[in-house]
């Protein structure tokens, strides 16, 4: 079992930037592909970026690419996504995840096994 703890959200305006970090509790957390997901109200839960620390990577969101920069140290067991010209759209509860996704099931959600409990990210116009 690896506990995750998404950190690093905020009020921002928009054009500014952030640091998104998820921390894991387990040594184990470097055998996983770890990815970052968002949630805007009423809407689902979307990719946004994966990595393998096997050195596979990084994927990301063909609506986020440009901007979004998904990295990790796995020695200190830390996720991160830089999330830079954020945008009002951007808008949501991200959440790092871990699991052992294929290439088809990169972006799919039942193919991550642990989830951080989210942190808010609001970008003000």
């Amino acid at each position: 079992q690896v506990h995750l703890v998404d950190a690093g959200g905020g009020l921002v305006q928009v054009g500014g930037s952030l640091r998104l970090s998820c921390t894991a509790s387990d040594d184990t957390f470097s055998s996983y592909t770890v990815a970052w997901f968002r949630q805007a109200r009423g809407k689902e839960r979307e990719f946004v970026a994966a990595i393998r620390w096997s050195g596979g990577g990084p994927y990301y969101a063909d609506s986020v690419k440009e901007r979004f920069s998904i990295a990790g140290d796995k020695a200190s067991r830390v996720l991160y996504l830089q999330i830079d010209n954020l945008k009002a759209e951007d808008t949501a509860v991200y959440f790092c995840a871990a699991g052992r996704p294929v290439m088809s099931t990169l972006a799919t959600m039942s193919a991550y096994y642990y989830w951080g409990q989210g942190t808010q990210v609001t970008v003000s116009s």
